[in-house]
């Protein structure tokens, strides 16, 4: 394999395939150009359009196989990282558990993503996105005022609690262990990076300067200077305008200034909010768009993400990239001296097992016994 670059270049990633986070996280780690091999089960799928999958290689071991985790643990005695997404326990009962895998490879750092952890009450039960972020109290948060919370996409739970984290963990635990000598398991739950997301907002919790009733405060559409709002043509805009510097521009440009009631006061705000809403849908969306422009109002149109890929600010930093007939995020964050690698092709499941044999140096026969296989790319 030639040498990709980024900040990760050289370090070796096993990731035991699954959905969601640990791939993100999988993928983040291939982004920043870290050699990451999954491993598929044998008639797995993978299609084009599958972006967690890009910039990695893939080979294909048989677990049933009686040579199959010997496969895995060979791939984990070569590697500075494992990741896996199984349920507790799972990984040991197949063989590949952190203790089998350091028998081989002592300063393995094996990460682990699960929704609720490796221990507790629910450990072992069955969840998704939308079942963690209720539990830690963030669901609460999100919606309106007198109505239901509001299920986002699965970004808070998932990706931002669990993936995020996942990859913070595993590369605190890989320097640690190249001064230790020893990896160590990182036991990243969703319900945990999730719950440690809403930090700031816990501190205005307990200060008193948060209410549980949704919709009330300052970040959380109680505030009529920080929502979001219809425009002329249906379309929507959002404004953030929390500093008085800033709120004083936004009313400049919507020429309110002077027509509405002070905004410290909250029983003003339904006041000007129903000033806002009439304002804003006197114009379009893109109307108001170049009304704002250059400005310091905190204002944005909101976008689809077909609009984002359009959009010129986005477009002047590359932030999305076009790439084999699909749209896709680059690689972030960015490095000035050690800059990402162009993100990788999607990998097709066991398109690389000969490749990674001969790279990683491990026994052919591995592929001979049919406990691994090779498919053609």
């Amino acid at each position: 394999m030639t040498a990709r670059g980024g900040p990760l270049a050289g370090v070796k990633v096993v990731e035991l395939a699954g959905i969601g986070p640990a791939p993100f996280c999988a993928m983040l780690l291939a982004d920043l150009g870290a050699d990451v091999v999954r491993v598929d089960r044998p008639g797995g799928s993978g299609g084009d359009e599958d972006l967690l999958n890009r910039g990695k290689r893939s080979v294909q071991v048989d677990l049933k196989h009686e040579q199959g985790p010997q496969a895995v643990l060979a791939l984990a005695a070569e590697a500075d990282v494992l990741l896996e997404g199984l349920r507790p326990g799972v990984t040991e009962r197949l063989g590949v558990g952190p203790e089998q895998c350091w028998e081989l490879n002592p300063r393995l750092v094996y990460g682990r993503m699960t929704g609720w952890g490796q221990d507790g009450p629910l450990a072992h039960t069955a969840g998704h996105d939308v079942g963690y972020v209720s539990l830690t109290g963030m669901l609460h948060l999100i919606g309106r005022k007198d109505g239901p919370p509001q299920v986002p996409a699965n970004l808070l739970g998932d990706f931002g609690g669990g993936a995020m984290y996942l990859a913070v963990g595993v590369l605190a635990a890989l320097l640690e262990a190249r001064g230790s000598g020893r990896g160590q398991v990182v036991d990243a739950a969703i319900v945990d990076g999730t719950a440690h997301l809403g930090a700031m907002l816990w501190g205005f919790f307990n200060s008193g300067a948060w209410s549980t009733e949704r919709g009330t405060n300052l970040l959380d559409t109680g505030a009529p200077y920080y929502d979001v709002y219809e425009t002329a043509d249906g379309e929507h805009v959002s404004v953030g305008a929390l500093e008085p510097k800033f709120y004083a521009e936004l009313l400049d440009k919507l020429e309110l200034t002077g027509e509405v009631p002070d905004r410290d006061d909250p029983s003003n705000w339904p006041e000007l909010r129903k000033a806002f809403a009439e304002r804003f849908k006197q114009r379009t969306q893109q109307e108001w768009t170049e009304i704002f422009d250059g400005s310091d109002a905190c204002f944005a149109p909101v976008l689809s993400m077909a609009e984002a890929d359009e959009h010129p600010h986005l477009a002047a930093r590359t932030t999305l990239l076009r790439r084999d007939g699909t749209v896709q995020p680059a690689p972030a964050p960015r490095f000035s001296r050690t800059p990402n690698p162009e993100p990788g092709a999607v990998a097709t499941p066991g398109a690389h097992t000969e490749e990674v044999l001969r790279d990683w140096g491990l026994p052919r026969e591995l592929l001979d016994s049919g406990a691994m296989r090779s498919t053609p790319q």
